[in-house]
């Protein structure tokens, strides 16, 4: 089975590997930026690392040829106001083709004397729940963030990318949580970010800013809890 080892491979390029200086760039000049070649090349790399079967290049290349034609027509036809669905519907799309591709060569198993189908799924389920999921809880609750004297002051008191760590690592705490079957350690989790959290934003007096960061915890509780779950199946 080669899913799960493309999706791995896919996360890893989208976004671990990926900075944002390259999105940018890419945003920027479109076909005209070097890193969407470079950023296809890793993905085509990778993918050829992950299934390490010179006879399965073909798919490694599909994987490449693929993702060059979804990122450029993402890249040509998105605009500010689409860039949120553009951003889904890329990123289905590069499942999709995963999906075919797993479909037509079911019979593979990769890495069996080093790896098997478990031990891939956990690995993959813990990089989604890092940068991946982080993105996906940003670009879903971009539309509603709200831009406050409050909300800047409160962004100038706090570390840099503070809120982006705290939330992998509460979402990675819930997923080991639910992985040993420890789930009043979730409500624990929740308790606690509840009571430092909130307590903040209560002082704040900003309703609607205390309503975003519900929305943005919420997500990210229930993104851990929906990984733990599909893992243990």
């Amino acid at each position: 089975m080669i899913f799960i080892p493309l999706i791995l491979a896919h996360l890893l390029g989208d976004f671990l590997l990926q900075p944002n200086s390259w999105v940018a760039d890419k945003e920027r000049k479109k076909a005209g930026s070097i890193y969407l070649y470079l950023h296809i090349l890793l993905h085509t790399v990778l993918a050829f690392v992950f299934l390490w079967n010179i006879e399965l290049w073909w798919i490694a290349a599909t994987i490449g040829f693929s993702h060059f034609l979804i990122d450029w027509a993402k890249l040509n036809f998105q605009n500010a106001k689409t860039k949120r669905t553009w951003f889904f519907v890329d990123q289905l799309l590069h499942v999709l083709v995963i999906v075919a591709l797993s479909m037509l060569y079911f019979p593979y198993f990769i890495w069996e004397d080093f790896f098997n189908s478990e031990s891939l799924k956990l690995i993959t389920a813990v990089f989604f729940l890092t940068v991946p999921s982080s993105i996906f809880i940003k670009t879903l609750i971009s539309i509603w963030t709200p831009v406050t004297v409050e909300h800047s002051k409160l962004q100038t008191e706090s570390l840099v990318n503070a809120g982006k760590y705290i939330g992998i690592l509460e979402r990675l705490l819930v997923f080991v949580f639910i992985l040993v079957d420890h789930w009043e350690g979730v409500g624990f989790m929740i308790a606690a970010k509840s009571v430092f959290r909130f307590s903040d934003l209560a002082e704040a007096k900003q309703r609607k800013l205390t309503e975003y960061v519900l929305i943005g915890t919420l997500l990210s509780f229930g993104i851990a809890v929906l990984t733990g779950i599909l893992v243990k199946i």
